[in-house]
């Protein structure tokens, strides 16, 4: 009779999970916030907790003060741009002449993703398009500006995407939504966004192609903030892209699809750059961050004192994990398709430092608490099992911890290194660790290091 009742409840939650997956596969998004910000998040990308940015176009060739050169040469005439250009380049010389010096021609997709791999990144996101309008693809609407008719004569999208898919990282596009100097989007702008001459004619058949030729895990959406996401008309593409676009179950997107959504609407919240919240937050976001602290693109002029350290690169990764968030770290080819040798440096040390810490960061979740006050301790957790990264070696070799209750059956190591490590309690101090005396040229890695701890509470 027992066995029978057993067989009964399996047969119901079998049929109960068949029913829950069954509405899910036939949920319809309406478009509009409350039916789209209903979806839940393809938890693929919590998971995955570190990508890889790549601001790569044609701005890539001037390589001068940042990727927003067109606009600061042209929209805002900025004197040291103004300066730049009549020193380098002959009168008349036009943005558009820059297309065909973007060769990329030592581009090698395959090494890039190499690359990415010995990072430790989860997912890659290009850019497809940035506010220059140029498409790194062979956009149909974007005719003799993109990288199949000018400069590289290569779809730059398809190819690092291949290359990436291979080793089985995710794959994401960064596009924006308007173009600084469109005739379109200005005669739109001029109209007060009444009108939609640009979004019909330009962006929508964008987005579409990129998603049905390229079928990415994740659209990064930018170029949000001079008009709302009516004009955009951001939930109907979000709705097909939920109900019957080929990436409906996995697509992941970002929360800049209008003037009115950053850190509101969407999927995941990047509510601005380099984004840091001082708590929790209640919804799943992402810093963005660069390791040229001064631009997202390539600079020339870039010197050592601009480029983030292996230190602070590591510290911003468990932070952001720490408080539940993914990081995406940045770098800009140069024109010819290199990743010069000091972000190759950095990205190796961050895949390097995964390689011994990644257990306590992929798939890992926020715990009780998540930092120590008053110290660089941090924590993550998996099931019952709980890590704390400290970013400073204790002087005295003990390493107090406040947070943790540990039960008789605590078990304490270091990740990298295989036995367990001592550990006593003190009613006014806590819990005591104390850590490996080793030189510190036999320690796993140079910086955060992470005690894995089960049974403590």
């Amino acid at each position: 009779m027992e066995s029978r009742l057993i067989g009964i409840q399996l047969l119901l939650l079998l049929l109960l999970g068949s029913v829950e997956s069954a509405f899910r596969a036939h949920r319809r998004y309406t478009p509009d916030w409350p039916s789209v910000d209903s979806r839940p998040l393809p938890d693929w990308f919590d998971k995955a907790k570190f990508g890889v940015f790549v601001h790569w176009g044609v701005f890539s060739v001037p390589a001068f003060g940042s990727e927003w050169f067109w606009w600061h040469w042209q929209g805002q005439r900025a004197p040291a741009y103004m300066r730049f250009m009549s020193d380098n380049y002959p009168p008349g010389f036009s943005y558009a002449d820059f297309g065909p010096l973007f060769t990329a021609h030592f581009f090698d997709p395959e090494k890039w993703a190499d690359l990415f791999q010995a990072s430790g990144a989860k997912y890659v996101v290009l850019t497809a398009k940035h506010h220059e309008g140029f498409t790194n693809w062979p956009s149909p609407v974007s005719w003799n500006w993109n990288s199949q008719d000018v400069g590289p004569h290569r779809d730059l999208v398809g190819e690092l995407g291949t290359a990436v898919r291979k080793r089985n990282i995710r794959y994401g596009l960064y596009h924006s939504l308007f173009e600084w100097f469109h005739p379109l989007y200005l005669f739109d702008k001029n109209n007060g966004f009444k009108t939609q001459h640009f979004v019909t004619a330009k962006t929508m058949p964008e987005l579409y192609d990129l998603v049905n030729r390229y079928k990415p895990d994740l659209i990064w959406s930018d170029g949000d903030w001079e008009s709302p996401d009516t004009y955009w008309n951001s939930t109907d593409f979000l709705s097909w892209l939920y109900n019957d676009s080929p990436v409906k179950d996995e697509v992941v997107v970002n929360d800049r699809w209008g003037m009115n959504c950053s850190c509101r609407h969407g999927g995941y919240y990047n509510c601005e750059d380099k984004f840091k919240p001082s708590s929790l937050p209640d919804h799943k976001w992402e810093m963005c961050s660069t390791i040229d602290k001064r631009s997202w693109g390539y600079r020339r002029n870039m010197v050592i004192s601009d480029v983030a350290d292996e230190a602070e690169i590591i510290s911003e990764l468990v932070q952001t994990v720490s408080l539940g968030g993914n990081y995406l770290l940045n770098i800009g080819p140069t024109k010819d398709g290199l990743i010069v040798p000091i972000f190759q440096e950095r990205l190796l040390a961050v895949g390097k430092w995964l390689s011994i810490n990644g257990e306590a960061i992929y798939a890992s979740k926020p715990w009780r608490v998540q930092l120590e006050k008053n110290t660089s301790v941090w924590y993550t957790s998996k099931g019952s099992v709980v890590y704390a990264i400290f970013l400073h070696w204790p002087e005295n070799g003990v390493l107090n911890l406040i947070s943790p209750n540990a039960t008789s059956t605590a078990q304490i190591t270091m990740l990298g290194i295989q036995k367990d490590l001592k550990w006593s309690t003190n009613p006014q101090k806590g819990l005591l660790i104390y850590l490996p005396q080793l030189p510190p040229s036999a320690l796993p890695v140079e910086f955060a290091w992470t005690v894995k701890m089960t049974g403590v509470e």
